[in-house]
């Protein structure tokens, strides 16, 4: 490890009441300092954007929510290394003529005009292909029925310890030779400061729908990331969303801090064939590199939050991101697995 990424892990990290105070000591109304660290009864102990250099946090939060493991829908292996790791891989959860039914729906929505030229699709800066399409448990009832699929909402109920909903759903294209990179981030990070969510209560799982490997800009994980909440530097603009779904530029990481976590965690990348489910923490470090290979990549993103972790305000005191990109309104609770 370099000595500045040794130093930064020995010396950037505070807990909760440090943070308070330190926050309290730049804010001269304590009026001001309560309005954007308090949303009702949830108060702010991961704060983030809000200071001149990046702020490591020790994670707040369980990884895994439930204690009965003879409960688990999971191997106990498992279990131990996505609470290690923040993040598994589960293959053949889905046979073939399922992941057959999803590659076709999802061909079904990148063809359609009508859904290119909705909000809810993200298109490529410089070609114009789409990036992702948003909301699309919405958009096709197929594809409600897998977002509430017994043998996922299961899952994401015992590691999450609640009833869940769907934060956000998402299609995600990265066509062959003009797919563009998302860089390194937590989604939380986002999550918390512009959406509102609380805590770290959240999970996402992403259905491979064309093989993922090592060439065409396959997800990018580092393992045990998800044990630090990285408080990231700079203001969010205005509307952010407009702009950060195509390329993000604030929210993400600081080099350092990247540079320290990688040499002590590594890099793993979750390639695999259709139908693989990759199931990752909210607070976990990923991003993946651009694609240009004639293969595409494509991914189905369900993002599964606890009831109990619904959004209040944004912590980053800006207006709420659209209903299609984190749902606010239509919470509702997802049908019992049991």
């Amino acid at each position: 490890m370099s000595a500045s990424a040794s130093a930064l892990a020995r010396n950037v990290f505070y807990d909760t009441k440090l943070l308070e105070q330190e926050l309290s000591s730049k804010k001269n109304s304590s009026e001001e300092w309560v309005k954007k660290n308090i949303r009702g009864e949830q108060k702010d102990v991961y704060p983030s954007r809000q200071y001149s250099s990046p702020t490591h946090i020790h994670r707040q939060d369980p990884v895994i929510y439930s204690n009965d493991r003879k409960k688990a829908p999971l191997e106990e292996a498992l279990l131990d290394q996505y609470e290690k790791k923040g993040f598994l891989f589960l293959d053949d959860l889905f046979d073939d003529h399922e992941v057959a039914d999803m590659q076709r729906h999802m061909q079904r929505l990148r063809d359609s005009d009508e859904i290119k030229h909705r909000a809810e699709s993200i298109t490529e800066v410089s070609s114009g292909d789409v990036r992702s399409v948003f909301d699309v448990h919405k958009l096709s009832h197929f594809f409600q029925s897998i977002a509430q699929d017994p043998r996922l909402v299961r899952i994401a109920e015992y590691l999450l310890g609640d009833e869940v909903y769907l934060h956000q759903t998402r299609l995600n294209y990265k066509p062959g030779f003009r797919g563009k990179d998302f860089y390194w981030h937590s989604d939380f990070e986002t999550w918390h400061t512009e959406d509102g969510m609380p805590r770290m209560r959240a999970l996402s799982m992403s259905i491979t729908l064309t093989p993922n490997d090592y060439h065409n800009g396959p997800l990018l994980l580092i393992p045990g990331s998800h044990q630090t909440f990285i408080s990231c530097v700079g203001e969010t603009p205005d509307n952010n969303y407009l702009s950060s779904l195509k390329k993000q530029d604030v929210g993400i990481p600081d080099d350092v801090s990247l540079q320290s976590l990688i040499e002590q965690n590594g890099i793993e990348a979750a390639v695999g064939q259709p139908g693989r489910i990759i199931l990752f923490d909210c607070n976990l470090l990923h991003g993946s590199n651009s694609n240009i290979t004639s293969s595409p990549r494509s991914n189905l993103f369900f993002v599964y939050n606890a009831l109990s972790n619904r959004v209040v305000l944004p912590f980053g005191n800006t207006a709420p991101r659209p209903e299609y990109i984190a749902a606010r309104k239509s919470i509702k609770g997802l049908k019992k697995s049991d």
